[in-house]
């Protein structure tokens, strides 16, 4: 039996919404938190380095990859790059700032605010996830376009490619 015909209109806005969905914790909001709170941001990264500088630098860096990658998703300019850059970017946050591992309450039952960490590690890695199918597809069929061609497009609102 074959799939019934869905509009292109109706399937670039379910292909829009679903990057949306992907990239709207970055931007605006984890951007604009950044920004509005610029402080406390900078002692969170201050977890990660005693250097204060460097704990500067990391937020701006954050900050730029939390809008200017998105924004490759969205638009689908070298959303395979900027798609890989926000998969490193979850994982690297999740093993920076989501340390389980190192939480004295991790407990299976009860309140544990390990176990809350836990789950937010899981998140990031499972967004991290999300990211790599844009970048190498959804079976891992683009990975040697990806390779050759890291700043290529998925084309995602055209009609005519499959999305990969």
């Amino acid at each position: 039996m074959s799939e019934p015909m869905i509009s292109t209109d109706v399937s670039i806005l379910i292909t829009f919404l679903a990057r949306l969905l992907l990239v709207l914790l970055f931007l605006p909001f984890s951007a604009l938190d950044k920004v509005f709170n610029f402080r406390s941001a900078v002692a969170q990264a201050s977890e990660a380095t005693s250097n204060q500088t460097m704990a500067k630098t990391l937020i701006f860096v954050g900050l730029s990859v939390e809008v200017f990658m998105p924004l490759g998703v969205l638009t689908g300019i070298a959303d395979r790059f900027a798609a890989f850059v926000l998969a490193g970017y979850c994982i690297i946050t999740a093993l920076l700032w989501k340390q389980f591992w190192k939480q004295p309450d991790f407990s299976l039952r009860g309140k544990s605010s390990g176990r809350e960490v836990f789950w937010d590690f899981l998140k990031n890695l499972a967004v991290a996830g999300g990211f790599l199918m844009i970048a190498i597809g959804p079976n891992g069929s683009s990975v040697w376009r990806f390779i050759h061609a890291p700043f290529s497009s998925t084309h995602p609102y055209s009609t005519l490619s499959a999305g990969i």
